[in-house]
């Protein structure tokens, strides 16, 4: 799908139907034939477009002679229906030219949705360098937004292992501490991508646009502690409930030895007084009473050590 866009001296943005210079380029799954239409009419390589196709694609700048191509991750969350939200990331390519602005992706993502309906305050699609550092603020606070909801799920999830441990919390536990690693990757060669743009001259920027490249910068290296702090926080929950887990099933065990040997003694006298030989006082009138004592005086004997050792 391609779809292009241009804002007016006002700042109010309109779809357009044909390239204009000053446009903006928004290519989502792009076919072949769209793709070869945008090299064509800009005269890009066919390579540059496609490489934010790959979903295994790494962050990098590159700058040839009539464009600079950005690829860098942005997060995205899908839901399941047994595990819940989950949370990973794709790459997206902003690609500009002396003319346009280009971005690429393999899907639909609400940060494209932020700049199409015209939500983004001071947003010109002619301003090619400050739509792209504009581009990245909005990245790095959606990774934020994410972590924020990760958190928030991790505490629920921690809530209900508390009442009862069931493999379906372990599991959406599992996948949060996934998702957190794509985020620590993902974060880390952004930020490799931001200090390049900072440090070489491949975008023409203002005192206003370096300093908006810095704030980026600072919001996301926020993003990577968060990021580090959550992933610290949740490995060493999942350690301490599985050791609740081994616990839990070491107290169950011990509870049901402990109940198997007082059932025992009642077994043993029984079968003492059931065998088909002479014993004492088989003859007696008492003799099945008897055999009650002997076993109530066993089992409460051995009951009363267990509970004083507190193995109930």
């Amino acid at each position: 799908m391609m779809k292009m866009y241009l804002s007016d001296a006002n700042g109010k943005m309109k779809e357009i139907d044909e390239i204009k210079t000053g446009c903006w380029i928004n290519l989502v799954a792009p076919t072949e034939e769209e793709i070869r239409y945008i090299a064509n009419h800009l005269d890009i390589p066919i390579d540059s477009i496609k490489d934010a196709l790959d979903d295994e694609e790494r962050s990098r700048v590159e700058k040839e002679d009539n464009h600079v191509l950005i690829i860098v991750d942005i997060p995205i969350a899908t839901n399941d229906e047994v595990e819940g939200p989950i949370y990973e990331t794709i790459p997206i390519g902003m690609i500009i030219t002396n003319t346009c602005f280009i971005t690429v992706c393999l899907q639909e993502n609400p940060i494209f949705e932020e700049f199409s309906k015209n939500k983004i305050k001071n947003f010109y699609t002619f301003m090619k360098t400050r739509f792209a550092l504009q581009m990245l603020y909005v990245i790095s606070t959606y990774y934020l937004r994410y972590l924020k909801q990760i958190n928030r799920r991790t505490t629920e999830i921690e809530k209900k292992l508390h009442q009862s441990m069931k493999n379906k919390e372990l599991f959406s536990l599992l996948s949060m501490e996934k998702s957190l690693v794509y985020f620590t990757t993902s974060l880390k060669a952004n930020n490799i991508v931001m200090e390049r743009l900072l440090r070489l001259n491949y975008l023409r920027m203002y005192e206003d646009d370096q300093d908006l490249l810095q704030d980026v910068i600072i919001e996301n290296k926020q993003a990577i502690e968060m990021t580090e702090v959550y992933s610290s926080i949740l490995s060493g929950m999942m350690d301490a409930f599985a050791s609740v887990i081994s616990n839990n099933l070491n107290i169950a065990m011990k509870f049901l030895t402990a109940i198997t040997i007082v059932l025992s003694f009642p077994t043993i006298v029984f079968s003492f007084y059931g065998m088909n030989v002479p014993i004492p006082y088989q003859d007696k009138p008492y003799a099945y009473l008897m055999t009650l004592g002997i076993s109530a005086i066993f089992s409460g004997v051995t009951a009363w050590i267990f509970w004083k050792k507190r193995y109930f």
